[in-house]
């Protein structure tokens, strides 16, 4: 990880408020990267841009921990800023690559910008370009939907799955849009590109930046906004905006942007700012909810024992009307991943001790089983709030057989919390044929996969005898998320693969195979299974077996 409260703070500076000056001597513009995933659009920025009008500075130095204070001891000066990495909605540009370990959170973009720490490295920035998902969507995230859009990237799933599953957290967010929160944190630039959904992947986003660049002349460091750029991206929602203006509402709301980020603020200062915000009557406070959880969050034993702080602290731990006035709130929020960020927020600012925080999380458990529905996002909450197995026993009780609390959802809920009924009675529904069953299944085993070979076998033996069709698909789905490694699992699902008169379930066994621990079988008989068996598509369908297939050839 880069240390970004050192590094970072040094960064972004000052630019936010200063015109676009003039090109440096030369004639030269710079475009500076900071490239925490793939150096694919960088690249193409650097074959078509020539270098007698453009040079390149990468501020991210692997291995450096003051990559930043050389750039600005250097007196770089940045006509063009390129981002790239994901995006994850929210606060932070992250690698999808295992190993790498770099990442740049906007919340420290923010500190650098309002502490002016290095006042001349975008002190004439022209143009910046996000080459991430949602750098410019005007709709709020939070850090519960963040958090899926990292499980999305860890687990290489689709762009159509990772967006389903953010409809289904069903979590609106609180708080600015990425769009506002980028035209504050680069105010005073006169164009800035990102996109308002889903960004292309790397390789893709390059090969289309290349074919533009390619058949016009670049137009890049104007401070002007490309029409022919945006044409060419438009397939993938590309947009632009001006940064924030004087004058403008959000300058105002800069202000307050500041107030959280400015590292010449002391922690005291904010901590009587956040109460400032409790305390209004409008509910103000729940626009800045994932900043104050942030710095609340932040303290430390040592920071909380500062005179200071200490006394900030107290005195909001000691606003009874407050405390009371947010508590009811929290309890009538309407989405639950909200009301346990509040609820843990409330521990963090002094209202709730442990205990009390997990009354109140019980009692929204308790609320949560008794509706008559439950979704995808209770399940998946349930589990991520009982990772440490702190809520076992919660609602383990066997409920009224066919009662309001007895469907797979709820069933799945209580194994989330340490229920041995409530898992069998998931486990029992992987092989369902109702497709809602299967996918309450599916979200708990997400959170909680298989680790017992006999359990894994006695599930693979259930899945076979399903009958062929689409429940059966997403079932080996399942399967395919965990690393089979046990040959009977593996011979079960090769010999499936022979009898199954089904392409679709043909490609979902090979989807298991391509991610299994394939030593446990005979590479050279299971290639003759998948050539003699299979079942011709009329059109495109049985990638996963070709590339199974594939595989299994190049050894």
């Amino acid at each position: 990880m880069l240390k970004p409260a050192f590094l970072l703070l040094l960064w972004l500076a000052t630019a936010a408020l200063s015109p676009a000056g003039a090109a440096p001597a030369g004639g030269k513009q710079t475009v500076c990267t900071v490239t925490v995933n793939s150096p694919d659009e960088k690249e193409v920025f650097r074959r078509y841009l020539p270098a007698s009008k453009y040079e390149f500075v990468e501020l991210v130095e692997r291995g450096r921990s003051d990559w930043l204070a050389s750039s600005c001891r250097a007196a770089t000066r940045c006509d063009v800023l390129v981002v790239s990495g994901h995006f994850d909605g929210d606060n932070e540009f992250f690698s999808d690559q295992l190993d790498v370990h770099e990442f740049v959170t906007v919340s420290e973009l923010e500190r650098a910008s309002c502490s002016a720490s290095c006042p001349s490295l975008f002190s004439q920035l022209k143009e910046v370009y996000l080459f991430g998902c949602n750098t410019l969507s005007r709709h709020a995230q939070s850090s519960a939907s963040a958090e899926a859009v990292h499980e999305s990237v860890r687990q290489r799933r689709s762009l159509g799955e990772a967006n389903a599953e953010l409809k289904l957290l069903g979590d609106a967010g609180h708080g600015q849009s990425s769009r506002d929160r980028m035209r504050q944190l680069f105010a005073g630039v006169p164009v800035i590109y990102g996109f308002s959904s889903t960004a292309p992947l790397g390789p893709i986003a390059a090969d289309t930046l290349e074919r533009h660049l390619r058949q016009r002349k670049p137009k890049i460091g104007t401070g002007r906004a490309d029409p022919a750029l945006l044409r060419a991206f438009s397939v993938f929602s590309l947009a632009s905006a001006p940064g924030a203006k004087r004058g403008e509402a959000a300058m105002a709301d800069r202000g307050d942007m500041c107030r959280f980020a400015d590292e010449r603020v002391p922690v005291a200062g904010k901590l009587d700012f956040v109460h400032q915000l409790m305390r209004r009557p409008d509910g103000s406070a729940m626009r800045y909810l994932d900043r104050i959880q942030r710095l609340a969050g932040s303290l430390d034993e040592k920071t909380r024992a500062q005179p200071a702080v200490a006394r900030e602290l107290s005195e909001i731990a000691h606003d009874s009307a407050t405390r009371e006035r947010f508590l009811a709130s929290q309890r009538e929020a309407a989405q639950a991943p909200t009301r346990v960020r509040l609820v843990n927020l409330a521990r963090n600012l002094g209202w709730l001790d442990d205990d009390q925080r997990w009354q109140e999380l019980a009692l929204m458990l308790g609320e949560l089983q008794a509706r008559k529905t439950v979704g995808i996002s209770e399940i998946d909450l349930a589990c991520r709030l009982n990772e440490d197995g702190e809520l076992d026993g919660a609602f383990s009780r066997r409920v009224v057989s066919g009662g309001a609390a007895d469907t797979v959802a709820h069933a799945a809920m209580r194994a989330c919390l340490g229920s041995n009924e409530g898992r069998a009675q998931t486990l029992d529904a992987l092989a369902s044929a109702r497709e809602a069953d299967v996918q309450a299944a599916q979200a708990y085993l997400r959170r909680r996969p298989i680790a017992d070979v006999a359990e894994l076998r006695r599930l693979t033996q259930r899945i076979v005898e399903m009958p062929a069709g689409d429940a059966q698909v997403r079932a080996l789905e399942v399967v395919g998320r965990h690393y089979v490694s046990d040959r009977e699992v593996l011979m079960k699902l090769s010999e499936q693969y022979a009898k199954t008169p089904s392409v679709e379930v043909q490609n979902a066994i090979a989807g298991v195979l391509i991610r299994a621990d394939r030593r446990a079988i005979d590479a050279a008989e299971l290639r003759q299974v998948l050539s003699q068996h299979r079942k011709r598509p009329a059109g495109r369908g049985g990638e996963m077996v070709d590339a199974l297939l594939s595989r299994l050839e190049n050894g």
